[in-house]
C-alpha cells in the first residue's frame, strides 16, 4: 500500500493517529518539504509555499458565493528567467485556484514518492482512483471532541473566566473547523465530506486510543496490500 489518506473531524485525534502510523510503519507524514518540491517545479520561491488546505480555509460568505469573485490567497514571488539565463523575481497574486493546483500537485507527488500519510488536503478525492491508497475517515462523538479541544485550549494557555465559557469556545471552534472542511470539499471537489463511500475505513475514536486506531489502520494496509481490485 503506497499511501494512506486521513480525513478527520476536528478534535477527534486524527493528527495524532497519523503520527502514530508513521512511527509504526516508517511512512512519512506529508509536510512542507513535499510542497516545496511542487512549488519549485511551478517556479515559486521556496519561501512562498502556500499550503492551502481545509486547515487554512474558511467557508465563503454569502456574497462571495453569489458573485464568485476569485479570492487572492497570498502575494508571492515567482522566479523569471530571460533568454540570457538571468533570473529575476516578480511579485504576483496567488489566487485560490493557483494555490489549489499547487497543493494538488504536491499530493500527487507524495503519491509518486510512496509510503506516505496525507492528512486532509482533499487526498481522498485527488487519489480516489489509485488502487494502492487506503482512504480513512476518523470521527468521534461531539462530547469527546469538546473535551479534547478544551484540553488543547488549556495547553495553549488560553484563559477563560468560567468553565462554561471554555466549553463554548471549544464548541465554536469545532463547528467552525468542521464547516470549513465540509465547504472546502463540497465547493472545490463537489463531494460530501462525510460520505462513507469516499473511504475504505471509518474509525470512531470514542473507545480507542491513538495507538490502537493507528494499529487498526496499519493492519488494514497490510491485509489489503496485494489484494486485487474487484469490479
Amino acid at each position: 500500500m503506497s499511501v494512506i489518506t486521513i480525513s478527520r473531524q476536528f478534535g477527534c485525534g486524527g493528527d495524532e493517529i497519523a503520527e502514530a502510523i508513521c512511527k509504526q510503519t516508517g511512512y512519512r507524514l506529508f509536510d512542507k518539504h513535499i510542497l516545496v518540491k511542487a512549488a519549485q517545479e511551478a517556479g515559486l520561491s521556496e519561501a512562498e509555499v502556500i499550503d492551502y488546505s481545509e486547515d487554512q480555509y474558511e467557508a465563503r460568505r454569502f456574497f462571495e458565493r453569489l458573485f464568485g469573485r476569485p479570492q487572492a490567497v497570498a502575494q508571492v514571488r515567482m522566479w523569471k528567467e530571460d533568454l540570457d539565463g538571468v533570473r529575476t523575481v516578480e511579485l504576483m497574486e496567488l489566487d485560490e485556484q493557483s494555490a489549489l493546483r499547487l497543493v494538488r500537485s504536491a499530493v500527487e507527488k507524495a503519491y509518486q514518492m510512496g509510503n506516505m500519510v496525507i492528512v486532509g488536503r482533499g487526498g481522498q478525492v485527488i487519489l480516489r482512483n489509485k488502487l494502492d491508497v487506503l482512504h480513512v475517515r476518523v470521527a468521534a462523538p461531539l462530547e469527546e471532541r469538546i473535551q479534547r479541544v478544551r484540553a488543547r485550549l488549556r495547553e495553549s494557555n488560553r484563559r477563560f473566566s468560567t468553565s462554561l465559557e471554555e466549553r463554548r469556545a471549544a464548541q465554536d471552534l469545532i463547528a467552525a473547523r468542521d464547516m470549513a472542511s465540509a465547504d472546502y470539499l463540497k465547493r472545490i471537489y463537489g463531494v460530501d465530506w462525510s460520505d462513507p463511500l469516499l473511504y475504505d475505513l471509518v474509525i470512531n475514536t470514542r473507545r480507542m486510543g491513538t495507538e490502537l486506531a493507528a494499529r487498526l489502520i496499519v493492519e488494514a494496509v497490510e491485509q489489503l496490500s496485494g489484494v486485487p481490485e474487484t469490479a
